[in-house]
């Protein structure tokens, strides 16, 4: 897959007769983990966009609707913790699960809380990599299950 390229799962809901799957966004630039986040959310009748990278999962976005987004805080293009917070502003009311596998080389000093920085900036839920198939669908399951804020213009058009 050519840096920063969308590829959208087959379209799971032709063979299953529904429309109503859900729709994750995963943004990564690593392609072995979008492919496994992949396979593993369309065994549990997800449909998947994959986006390499951070400016190819704005692309996506801008394009797309989506009911939860995946995606990795440190990936190139984009300075540490961008994407979370772009991602965010852009999309306030899809749930964001930050997913990280950074790891410091100096054991000694003590490491920032990234996972927890990333709540900070807007991500429902955080991830460390490598995480389990079960904490990943725990995760999405958790995020789904929220009751979702409107978002500003279907607010503003329901009080006008």
């Amino acid at each position: 897959m050519p840096h920063g390229s969308i590829v959208e799962s087959p379209k799971r809901e032709a063979q299953l007769g529904r429309d109503d799957l859900r729709h994750i966004l995963v943004v990564d630039d690593d392609p072995m983990v979008c492919m496994a986040i992949e396979v593993y959310l369309q065994r549990y009748n997800f449909r998947v966009t994959i986006a390499e990278g951070g400016e190819a999962g704005l692309r996506a976005l801008e394009h797309k609707q989506f009911d939860l987004m995946i995606i990795d805080i440190f990936m190139p293009h984009m300075r540490g913790f961008e994407s979370i917070q772009i991602f965010h502003e852009r999309a306030p009311v899809i749930p964001l699960i930050a997913m990280s596998g950074y790891a410091f080389a100096n054991l000694d000093s003590p490491a920032p809380d990234f996972l927890r920085m990333a709540l900070e900036l807007g991500a429902a839920r955080c991830l460390r990599k490598p995480f389990t198939p079960h904490a990943l669908l725990a995760a999405i399951n958790d995020c789904l299950a929220e009751p979702r804020p409107r978002s500003d213009i279907a607010t503003a058009v329901q009080l006008g």
